[in-house]
């Protein structure tokens, strides 16, 4: 495991990659940054799931990132499966670093 910027790279292979991530936006998960990550998640190909203790969510799904209650200071690891999961995990990491844009 290494620490790129904000997260920790848990695992690594040709197309799956997962990192864990601290929300240090004021607000945590709310509608806007989910549906950031919804947009975001989209322009990819690769099944992507967001963790948060014993709750997952797809990606793709506004409703469901939104049930994680992902407030704050709260971890969430993120998992990217496919041909483009180093992309996708990347520009992802890119929200999570610049909180959000808030």
């Amino acid at each position: 495991m290494h620490e790129t910027g904000g997260e920790h790279l848990v695992s690594e292979s040709p197309e799956r990659v997962e990192a864990e991530f601290v929300l240090g936006n004021e607000v945590g998960l709310h509608a806007r940054p989910a549906a950031l990550l919804v947009k975001t998640a989209a322009r990819f190909t690769a099944r992507i799931t967001v963790t948060r203790g014993d709750r997952a969510a797809d990606a793709r799904s506004l409703f469901s990132l939104l049930a994680l209650g992902a407030t704050r200071g709260s971890a969430v690891m993120v998992r990217a499966e496919g041909p483009d999961a180093r992309e996708a995990l990347a520009a992802i990491a890119a929200l999570f670093e610049n909180n959000f844009s808030e």
